[in-house]
């Protein structure tokens, strides 16, 4: 299994370097036709790449919605999301709060905690800033408009001097074998680093962006992480087979049950 998605994986990079025929692939990693086009396929499912008439070519990015338009998309899902991952957050800690309209969920089932709070998240910090009992840490950097976050040397370099009990993160695509997708490497940088910083790493999903390679930049997840999704538990088994413990909601009124603004 882990050879196939290493292969796989070597298989996206000849495919952006020019291989893109399925005999020109088969010769070069020494399998069969059949296995290329196994391979291909899989790869189309996670719309990594567009099949072509022999062979298969990068498929697209897709342009990123601004903010506002991704607060409303899914929301019940996001919002049933985000409840079940503060539920995993208890008075006392210390928590990395990424950016996205998910991640941004959270705080209203956070603001009656005690914590501390890094986050780099611009609308995030807007509902917790009255909240009694929480310390918000933000990682100052250059702003990214569309995702109403900051980014960049500034932000890194705070967020090394600080260390958490878990973060919580998102993206606008995850695939089993390669990770959170991003736009920019600014993003994946900062993402990398706040896994890194932290004991625990949650990944928060709605089911549009299971198996999604929507972006070109990726990070590659820790090898023990949880997936909070509102996907269908056999949707999440390749998932689970690469390190990922489960955590599956369906979403039920949660939007009455979220702080407003």
């Amino acid at each position: 299994m882990r050879r196939s998605r290493e292969r796989r994986t070597a298989m996206l990079e000849a495919i952006a370097s020019g291989a893109n025929d399925i005999k020109l692939l088969a010769e070069k990693f020494g399998v069969s036709f059949s296995t290329v086009r196994r391979d291909l396929q899989r790869l189309s499912k996670e719309k990594a790449v567009a099949r072509t008439y022999g062979g298969a070519m990068l498929a697209p990015c897709i342009q990123e919605e601004n903010y506002p338009v991704r607060e409303w998309q899914h929301r019940a899902a996001k919002q049933t999301i985000a409840q079940a991952a503060a539920a995993q957050v208890g008075d006392g800690e210390t928590i990395i709060l990424d950016g996205g309209s998910t991640i941004t969920s959270m705080a209203r089932f956070l603001y009656d905690k005690e914590l501390t709070v890094i986050t780099n998240n611009i609308k995030l910090t807007a509902i917790l800033a009255d909240a009694p009992n929480i310390k918000t840490i933000f990682l100052g950097g250059s702003i990214r408009p569309i995702s109403m976050s900051a980014y960049g040397p500034f932000a890194e370099s705070a967020l090394r001097c600080l260390t958490a009990d878990r973060a919580f993160t998102s993206g606008n695509g995850l695939v089993s074998d390669r990770g959170l997708c991003e736009a920019t490497l600014e993003q994946i940088s900062l993402k990398l680093l706040m896994m890194r910083q932290a004991k625990e790493t949650f990944v928060l999903v709605d089911s549009s962006k299971l198996g999604c390679a929507s972006q070109p930049i990726w990070a590659q997840l820790p090898l023990d992480w949880t997936l909070v999704t509102d996907a269908d538990e056999n949707l999440c088994q390749p998932f689970v087979q690469a390190g990922a413990k489960l955590m599956c909601v369906k979403p039920s009124g949660a939007d009455n049950d979220a702080r407003e603004e």
